[in-house]
């Protein structure tokens, strides 16, 4: 279950690729423990520009202990990928909690709603937890994907023609609102057998969650989405206990699935599988085609190129995956005292594990500022984890982003980026950044 967790610092709203940095990326490295002391991992100067810290961390304390969350910063490639390869060392239980205590209302607001999330993929360090992957990596991967990959050509059409009916009558179209938050939610709809249930209402409610447990809200906000959020687990708990769902489902494949005791999963632990499988199937899918469309939109001379230059789609999404992914740091907590990067960490230390930063370590990634939509070794970042916790939907989520921008560039192959939207407001929370707005104007 996410459990909450103690009060954090307010999380900023970063701007988009043009803004500029708090300090130099080129800061020289022997002021770094007085740099440091200003880091606020929730804060503007580190949510708009992360990258020129996570430069610094890695250089000079690439295992840093934060004493304004208690979370040690892990920044380098080597020791981001050890964590995630020792989960019985490095535990994922705390890959969930909430970042921010909820209070005793909001509480209730869920309890009313029946809402109880046992560990079960990311969260889950159990012998349950092979079994699990195994049942939702079946409807997530490459001979799914495959054969989806007509429903999401179709979908992305439907939904540019409407976006180009805008432009053509000379306005402008948000690409986020309009596609890239709409096309993966009605493709896992329609991979999962979903119906009866409009994508707006599940987009809502994935937007919700991430926000709940992974922000920083008001009160009065963490109300109104601990309701939303009630409203999701009870749709998906009926849903999931109804007995209706097709077997060839991952509900119904769920309800046949058997623990390692020969028991029955339990109908709770299933809603939990759901429950995820909703929000990195919807939302972090969302993120990531927005951050690839803007780059693509963002860099001279891409654009056109897209739609019809062999593996530029596929190479462009995996340098957005290793440079700017929408999922920019997980947490583990150590089992037992450990070294890590030289630190000798006690048993129960927390740890963020920075995804972003891993992707542009200099020792694994030649020039890693640089955008190179050909870099050979570009598939050793870390977006996706590694291990036996790596995302299932990992080959889904590269398929529908290169669907989505092939067919973009195809159907608005005259749209630029608005002038005078450079900072487009951004998703910041612990764990995810993205561009909240794609706004586009025909050329």
């Amino acid at each position: 279950m996410i459990i909450p967790a103690a009060d954090v610092p307010t999380p900023g709203m970063p701007p988009g690729p043009a803004a500029s940095h708090a300090f130099a990326p080129g800061t020289a490295l022997p002021g770094a423990p007085g740099l440091l002391d200003l880091l606020d991992v929730f804060g503007d100067d580190f949510v708009r520009t992360p990258h020129p810290w996570l430069d610094l961390l890695r250089a000079s304390t690439p295992v840093h202990h934060d004493p304004g969350t208690g979370l040690w910063l892990v920044s380098r490639h080597r020791d981001v990928r050890r964590v995630l390869l020792d989960p019985d060392v490095f535990l994922p239980d705390n890959a969930q909690d909430a970042v921010t205590s909820l209070p005793v209302a909001a509480l209730r607001v869920l309890a009313r709603a029946g809402f109880q999330l046992p560990p079960a993929l990311a969260n889950n360090g159990t012998d349950s937890h092979p079994g699990l992957r195994q049942v939702v990596a079946r409807f997530l991967g490459p001979r799914r994907v495959a054969a989806a990959l007509p429903t999401m050509e179709y979908i992305a059409d439907e939904l540019l023609q409407a976006a180009r009916a805008r432009l053509d009558a000379g306005g402008t179209c948000d690409l986020f609102a309009s596609f890239a938050q709409v096309l993966p939610c009605r493709v896992l709809m329609n991979l999962l057998g979903i119906e009866g249930i409009e994508p707006a209402t599940l987009i809502r409610w994935s937007d919700a969650a991430l926000e709940l447990f992974w922000g920083r809200p008001t009160v009065r906000r963490q109300m109104e989405l601990a309701g939303l959020v009630g409203e999701f687990h009870t749709w998906l708990s009926a849903t999931v206990q109804s007995g209706t769902a097709a077997p060839d489902s991952l509900i119904g494949a769920l309800a046949r699935h058997r623990l390692p005791g020969g028991e029955r999963l339990h109908p709770q632990t299933a809603t939990s599988a759901c429950f995820f499988v909703f929000i990195a199937g919807q939302s972090t899918t969302g993120q990531l085609i927005a951050t690839v469309l803007r780059w693509a939109l963002a860099e001279q001379g891409m654009w056109p190129r897209m739609a019809h230059e062999p593996g530029l789609a596929q190479g462009w999404t995996e340098e957005v995956l290793r440079r700017e992914p929408p999922v920019t740091t997980w947490r583990r907590v150590t089992a037992q005292p450990v070294e890590l990067g030289g630190v000798e960490l006690p048993a129960g230390a927390p740890l963020l594990l920075a995804l972003m930063g891993a992707g542009s370590d200099p020792e694994v990634f030649a020039e890693p500022e640089r955008m190179c939509p050909h870099r050979p070794n570009a598939r050793r970042h870390l977006a996706f984890g590694t291990g036996s916790h790596r995302c299932p939907g990992a080959t889904l989520a590269r398929a529908e982003a290169v669907v989505a921008l092939r067919a973009a560039a195809r159907v608005l192959p005259q749209v630029r980026l608005t002038a005078g939207d450079t900072d487009p407001p951004m998703l910041g929370l612990l764990s995810f950044r993205a561009p909240l707005r794609v706004m586009v104007t025909a050329q």
